[in-house]
């Protein structure tokens, strides 16, 4: 798993979105470990706690792009396959008009990688430090 990591940390979409992506998914799979190491690496690349603290509501929020949007969504379809084995084709459609295939194949990657990460954190009872987040 560090290697996909390793391979992915060059990857197009860029530090801000691999790591909204990833908090996203830890929000939803409810990793304490994973949530607290991507806040803390956004906050450190410069995001805004606003924001950080919208992403469970990024669909009511005018605060993304719409390529943040389109990764947002494809996490969360991702994430919850057994919620959505509807129709995928409007997801997958909107996420081709942001990203070309390659981008589209780092991102998949980059979702299985933080599911992955969150079952082996919340597995092993991982710690979060008791330290502020500026």
């Amino acid at each position: 798993m560090a290697g996909v990591n390793a391979t992915l940390s060059g990857s197009a979409l860029g530090p801000i979105l691999t790591d909204l992506v990833q908090t996203r998914v830890s929000q939803i799979n409810g990793c304490a470990f994973c949530l607290d190491m991507h806040a803390r690496d956004l906050r450190k690349n410069g995001e805004t706690w606003q924001r950080i603290n919208s992403l469970p509501t990024w669909r009511e929020t005018e605060l993304y792009s719409a390529r943040e949007r389109a990764a947002l969504n494809w996490a969360e379809t991702m994430t919850r396959l057994a919620d959505r084995h509807g129709d995928r084709d409007a997801d997958f459609a909107a996420l081709q008009a942001e990203f070309s295939d390659q981008e589209i194949v780092e991102l998949c990657w980059t979702i299985a990688a933080i599911n992955a990460w969150n079952r082996m954190a919340i597995g092993m009872r991982a710690p979060i430090p008791a330290k502020p987040i500026d």
